[in-house]
């Protein structure tokens, strides 16, 4: 008697929903994620755990072949650089979690009101009940505030909003005042869960000061980098796989996905180089189930 195969295992932990920046609802995604072939999933909003619980639901309701993994991507500040902390597996409900996310939260409210003035200073009014509308009840971001400027035809798309207006040195950039990679990771651990680096690769650092940020992260207890994505440089993969290694830090994957792309996808190109230690086998709560 033949037996269907099982399909691939593919893990996801990086994505996002209306919760923060993406564009799909928490049901949408975890049902994008299982016709792409996602087998665990992580979403990672910013600074935000609120599609967990609707996420939830909606693959129990709909009984879909996915395993959904807590996550929330952190925003803090390394030496003058804004690095984001993916948590993992953790208890959303933990004190130390809600308590630093609510900080979090002020942080962000805090800073759109001050981008919304300096946008009106620059004679573009009503910015921030524009940016809240286009968040709807998610957290609000600078991306929230990029898609109504596109929408009131300052420009085009986001990497122009962001370059004309929300870019450092413009007119609505308002720097950040986030937490340190410490109180993250310490917020983290405490709730059970794992810390890892997001796209190392995308901070536009020299490669002495990734590897400065890498062997921090480490030492103040990190755990895990992000090393395969959807979209990635020629040799990126292979050359942050050898920082894993170097710096003792297990590796994940995840496509940062926020809507429907043709080059970033839900589970697309998602695959480890050989001698890292996948951090879903350092922290079994990660893994798939087994499927005998």
């Amino acid at each position: 008697m033949l037996t269907e195969p099982l399909r691939p295992i593919i893990y996801d932990l990086h994505s996002h929903s209306q919760a923060s920046d993406g564009v799909l609802s928490a049901q949408d995604l975890v049902l994008r994620a299982c016709e792409r072939g996602v087998t665990v999933l992580a979403i990672t909003d910013h600074d935000t755990t609120a599609a967990l619980a609707t996420a939830q639901a909606a693959i129990d309701t709909h009984n879909l072949d996915l395993t959904l993994v807590s996550g929330v991507e952190i925003s803090t500040l390394w030496e003058n650089h804004e690095i984001h902390i993916v948590g993992l597996g953790f208890d959303p409900h933990h004190p130390a979690m809600k308590e630093l996310l609510h900080q979090q939260f002020q942080r962000r409210e805090d800073r759109a009101v001050m981008i919304a003035e300096r946008l009106a200073k620059a004679g573009i009014a009503d910015t921030l009940a524009g940016a809240r509308e286009e968040a709807g009840d998610g957290q609000i971001t600078r991306a929230h505030f990029a898609r109504y400027l596109i929408r009131l035809g300052k420009a085009d798309t986001m990497a122009q909003v962001f370059k004309n207006y929300l870019a450092r040195g413009k007119t609505g950039y308002v720097p950040a005042q986030w937490c340190s990679i410490p109180a993250a990771i310490e917020a983290i651990h405490l709730a059970g869960g794992a810390a890892v680096v997001a796209h190392p690769a995308r901070y536009q650092l020299s490669t002495k000061w990734l590897k400065r940020l890498l062997a921090y992260f480490a030492e103040v207890g990190g755990d895990a980098m992000e090393v395969a994505q959807c979209q990635q440089a020629p040799n990126e993969r292979q050359q942050l796989a050898r920082y894993a290694l170097d710096y003792g830090l297990s590796a994940s994957q995840g496509s940062d996905f926020h809507q429907p792309c043709a080059w970033i996808e839900l589970g697309r190109k998602l695959w480890l180089p050989k001698d890292v230690v996948p951090v879903w086998e350092k922290f079994p709560a990660l893994a798939a189930p087994d499927r005998g």
